[in-house]
């Protein structure tokens, strides 16, 4: 693994960005599952791209990749692919609900972790192309703190925890940025409560998570927003079309789409630059040693 760490480290410093823009890397993730995460994810994605942002989602669930599902296509290919060199990181790259550019999840994440050094240089070479490409990757990854999670939360630039006003749901939000938080990893979390009532319901959950936060960890837990509870949205997963899309005056669909632009006008007034498709794959190499 060292020897692999060695060989992207090099290729990473030989990489030049040639002027371009740097792409912005969010991962997505949840304490448990069914919180409505991928479908989050997916209509973040679409918003976004709405007002003119090009942007990339990567289904990052081994276990339950299903954002082509919430589209209705099919994924002809996968990582897996890309890994064993059988396609390139363009080939892999589908199109999914408005032209969304997407890379189908699968077994690829888990050989991720068992690269030859080869491969590693390999993929490497591959990804560092997307720079500049899109202005985000959106990583949506599976529920829970698995290896492969974790890699994915720290080598992002900001990690957004979904989670709704259920208990359960509310503590294993707080448990998944408890421990990495106890893994002495400083990583900037972002919190989007799902399936609220309304606003007062939102605030009140992203409060509780935040206080506790701040008590016991000592950090600040901002909120990015929130999603309302709405019917519309389980109608578009049985129509397999974003509900964004299907629905697009729901309340679900505004409330995600006001979230959207409370995030972008924050995003353009970060004064530090992003440090791009580069700045992630020099933090995964450090994690592979």
């Amino acid at each position: 693994m060292k020897d692999q760490a060695e060989g992207l480290r090099n290729l990473v410093q030989l990489q030049n960005d040639k002027g371009t823009k740097s792409t912005r890397i969010i991962t997505v993730t949840s304490g448990k599952g069914g919180v409505g995460k991928s479908n989050v994810t997916l209509n973040f994605a679409l918003a976004l791209q709405s007002q003119g942002y090009k942007v990339l989602v990567f289904d990052a669930d081994i276990g339950l990749a299903n954002i082509d599902v919430l589209m209705g296509v099919s994924s002809k290919y996968n990582l897996y692919h890309l890994l064993k060199k059988e396609k390139t990181i363009w080939e892999i790259i589908q199109k999914g609900s408005n032209n969304l550019d997407f890379i189908a999840g699968g077994s690829g994440f888990n050989d991720l972790l068992r690269l030859t050094e080869e491969e590693l240089d390999y993929f490497a070479e591959q990804v560092m192309q997307l720079n500049g490409y899109v202005d985000f990757i959106i990583f949506d990854t599976g529920a829970g703190l698995s290896k492969e999670t974790l890699k994915f939360i720290l080598a992002a630039e900001e990690t957004f925890v979904v989670t709704t006003p259920e208990p359960t749901s509310i503590t294993d939000a707080y448990a998944i940025i408890k421990m990495v938080h106890s893994m002495g990893h400083d990583v900037s979390f972002k919190l989007i409560i799902n399936r609220v009532t309304d606003r007062r319901e939102g605030k009140h959950t992203a409060d509780k998570i935040a206080l506790v936060a701040n008590q016991f960890l000592g950090i600040q837990i901002p909120t990015l927003g929130f999603v309302e509870d709405d019917s519309s949205v389980s109608k578009a997963v049985k129509k397999q079309v974003p509900f964004t899309i299907a629905f697009p005056n729901s309340p679900a669909a505004k409330s995600l789409h006001s979230l959207v632009d409370d995030y972008i006008k924050g995003y353009r007034v970060i004064s530090t630059p992003s440090s791009g498709v580069k700045g992630f794959l020099n933090k995964m190499m450090r994690l592979l040693k």
